[in-house]
């Protein structure tokens, strides 16, 4: 059965390269901000290009926080890109600007200390064990990255045994930083699977067929 996927459009992502890559992957693909059809998609993705203060703003004038605490809140699945990754941790920090987020996990998106500043192109990414977005994919894989402020520590940890543990991946320019989370309903990429060919269709196709 084919799966709804809405990319929701709050004005800060490159939603048509989402679109296209959704549905090369499989799915029925919708770009929209409305409520309803956001809240009852099989899957949600939240994309994100700018500044996270701008991002944050644009979400919330389109209920778009409301929107992904709820729908995480009934495990329903939503996914993360770029910015829109930025976004679910607990704050960001740009030019001596704090900036909440939605504080879906603990953590500062901080500046990346690196001699080329902002870290375009492809870069490899290590994922943990067991991992199912990065299912099927070599470890030389190679995914398109664009930005200049990063999640550097990972710090939320799980005590209650009878739940999963978050699996991150990790990437490196400069200095380590936060690639990718799987949490349950919830997974992100730093990177850009819309614009990483084939090894970014795959990936794709493995959050799809988890909705």
């Amino acid at each position: 059965m084919t799966k709804n996927v809405v990319v929701f459009d709050y004005g800060f992502g490159n939603v048509r390269s989402a679109e296209r890559a959704l549905a090369r992957a499989g799915a029925d693909v919708e770009i929209t901000r409305d409520f309803d059809r956001a809240m009852n998609a099989d899957g949600l993705l939240v994309p994100g290009v700018g500044a996270f203060s701008a991002c944050m703003a644009g979400l919330k004038a389109a209920r778009g926080d409301w929107i992904v605490g709820r729908r995480l809140a009934g495990g329903r699945p939503v996914m993360g890109i770029c910015v829109g990754m930025q976004i679910l941790f607990e704050r960001g920090v740009e030019h001596g600007v704090e900036t909440e987020g939605l504080d879906e996990w603990p953590g500062t998106v901080a500046p990346l200390k690196a001699p080329v500043v902002p870290h375009m192109g492809w870069n490899t990414v290590e994922a943990p064990e067991g991992s199912e977005l990065f299912a099927g994919l070599d470890a030389d894989a190679r995914y398109y990255f664009v930005h200049s402020y990063a999640v550097h520590d990972w710090t939320l940890e799980v005590t209650n045994a009878h739940i999963r543990a978050p699996r991150v991946s990790w990437a490196s320019h400069g200095e380590p930083f936060v690639a990718a989370v799987e949490n349950g309903a919830l997974w992100a990429t730093q990177f850009h699977p819309e614009k990483s060919g084939d090894a970014g269709a795959q990936l794709l196709t493995n959050w799809i067929g988890t909705l």
